[in-house]
């Protein structure tokens, strides 16, 4: 069984194509609604052509992804707006207080379409929860679930809901059990490398190095998606040098500086 950043990896990354970079585009932009010109400039940007990229956002406003006003602005809805709510929360970090208490979620009996299993499994992950074996998916008490609606309510409908407190012993430590269950230390590693390769970006974007645009693109694209896959697990839960909070603050400093050198090119172009 895949950890969670594995199947979250497998869910939100995409092969760079028109709507990959569109899509990008307006989950990284507060909000999440741009002119048609700005959209074509950063398909530009990777070598994708007008008529490509007006025939993606045309795929992506008919599938109900985008919508479109009068005025040629295009904005997101449906999943890839959920998605960029998951997105805020996962950047944002916030969580609650933990009493030391586990939400336990028990898959009810009964058999289910294909789909509509993969459905309850995408709607628990992407709640933060972890699947300890069949059926038993649960997670730290620190954050409300219903704070995603849709997908509370897909989850809450077919499985029963317990509080508790695990107990653990000297050999598997709640810590051990944490680490193993979310795969943290590949988390924490990958954090790492996607740190050094902002610092590295840095000082070209700071120069208005404007080769640096596309790869700086992937890269925040990059550490979005890798926000999404933090379980946002207690403090008192994570290893000792934990870099979640190190990774958010780079990342603040590293897209303002990006975000300078984007909009300068689009007015220049």
């Amino acid at each position: 069984m895949g950890s969670v950043l594995d199947r979250e990896r497998a869910e939100n990354d995409p092969a760079l194509t028109p709507r990959s970079v569109l899509a990008s585009m307006l989950l990284g932009s507060t909000p999440p609604k741009l002119p048609v010109a700005v959209l074509v400039r950063v398909g530009e940007m990777f070598g994708f052509s007008e008529g490509s990229v007006r025939t993606a956002l045309s795929r992506m406003t008919a599938s109900g992804e985008l919508s479109r006003d009068t005025q040629g602005w295009y904005a997101l809805q449906g999943d890839l707006l959920t998605r960029q709510f998951r997105q805020g929360q996962s950047r944002s970090a916030v969580t609650t207080q933990w009493s030391g208490r586990w939400r336990i979620a028990i898959v009810d009996p009964g058999a289910r379409s294909a789909p509509a299993r993969a459905a309850l499994r995408t709607a628990l992950i992407r709640l933060r929860f972890a699947e300890q074996r069949e059926g038993v998916w649960m997670r730290p008490d620190n954050l409300d679930p219903r704070s995603q609606t849709e997908q509370w309510l897909l989850a809450d409908a077919q499985c029963r809901w317990f509080l508790a407190e695990p107990e653990f012993s000297f050999e598997q430590t709640e810590l051990d059990f944490v680490a193993g269950l979310w795969g943290l230390s590949e988390w924490e590693s990958k954090a790492t490398q996607l740190r050094k390769k902002m610092h590295a970006l840095t000082a070209p974007l700071k120069q208005g190095d404007t080769s640096a645009l596309a790869p700086g693109f992937v890269l925040s694209a990059a550490v979005l998606r890798h926000f999404i896959a933090d379980p946002l697990l207690p403090r008192e839960l994570l290893p000792r040098h934990w870099p979640g909070a190190a990774l958010r603050t780079d990342y603040d400093r590293y897209d303002q500086i990006y975000r300078s050198v984007l909009d300068d090119w689009v007015r220049a172009r």
